[in-house]
């Protein structure tokens, strides 16, 4: 995977990290490079830039997500324009509202944008990723934390039921405007998620959407629960360092990206 040598370390590899990002997401770009940051920490010789292309979204309904969509291929092109090294896809439920697997198609198409541009990268979406992420976990029954509108969190209820994971319980907070679920308060989430029926599960999925923040409560949620928590935001994070073939490792993410997974490989 191309990387770069710092100006300044001729040890420093840096990797250019692209995304693809709802208009009103604010959420992505800080969960992420938290993540991201937060590795070096174990491996000072790398570095991660972060770029973005906005697609225009401001409520989450079926016809902005659309519409949202329909854009991502001229973000995929300016992304590639920069030469970033792996693009993520930063919106979970408009991949999932486009029809069961449609990860799988996106990112095959925006993956050839980018290489019809003459900077081909890999291409991760947060859906995919979600899926991906559980099955490294072998997480075949979970429960989740949704914003969405209970129409929406269906959608995401049943493509996770066609990849083989079955949601026992799950609960849509119903924020419909984009900018009110960045400021749900992610203290709440682990509260939440006990009120679910979670016993039975493999794992707890405390946000299925990028734009809500849940970083700060993943390892308090695993204490609380004895189950491995996950969200949209570190699946996304665990499956583009693999793209890059990098270690899935950082801390303070949960069990994810604890090291236990580090090398799992990319679904083909």
């Amino acid at each position: 995977m191309p990387s770069r040598t710092s100006p300044t370390s001729r040890t420093s590899r840096i990797f250019r990290i692209g995304q693809i990002v709802p208009s009103s997401n604010v959420t992505m770009e800080t969960e992420v490079p938290a993540i991201l940051r937060a590795r070096q920490s174990l491996v000072p010789d790398e570095a991660f830039t972060f770029h973005s292309s906005r697609m225009r979204m401001t409520h989450v309904t079926p016809e902005q997500l659309k519409a949202m969509d329909a854009d991502s291929d001229r973000c995929a092109v300016e992304l590639s324009d920069a030469r970033v090294d792996v693009l993520g896809y930063a919106c979970l439920v408009a991949i999932m509202s486009m029809g069961l697997g449609y990860h799988r198609a996106a990112q095959e198409r925006l993956h050839l944008r980018t290489a019809e541009n003459g900077g081909p990268a890999p291409v991760v979406t947060s859906a995919g990723a979600l899926v991906h992420g559980l099955h490294t976990l072998d997480a075949k029954k979970i429960v989740l934390l949704a914003p969405y509108m209970r129409p929406l969190t269906r959608t995401v209820v049943d493509y996770l039921g066609h990849e083989g994971i079955e949601v026992l319980d799950h609960r849509a907070l119903e924020i419909p405007d984009n900018l009110d679920v960045a400021a749900h308060d992610p203290a709440r989430l682990p509260g939440l998620a006990r009120a679910l029926e979670y016993t039975e599960a493999d794992a707890v999925v405390l946000s299925a959407c990028v734009q809500m923040p849940s970083l700060s409560a993943i390892e308090e949620a695993e204490q609380l629960l004895g189950k491995p928590v996950v969200s949209a935001a570190v699946c996304t994070a665990h499956q583009m360092l693999r793209a890059l073939d990098l270690e899935a490792v950082a801390p303070g993410a949960g069990h994810l990206l604890s090291g236990a997974h580090a090398r799992t490989p990319l679904p083909q």
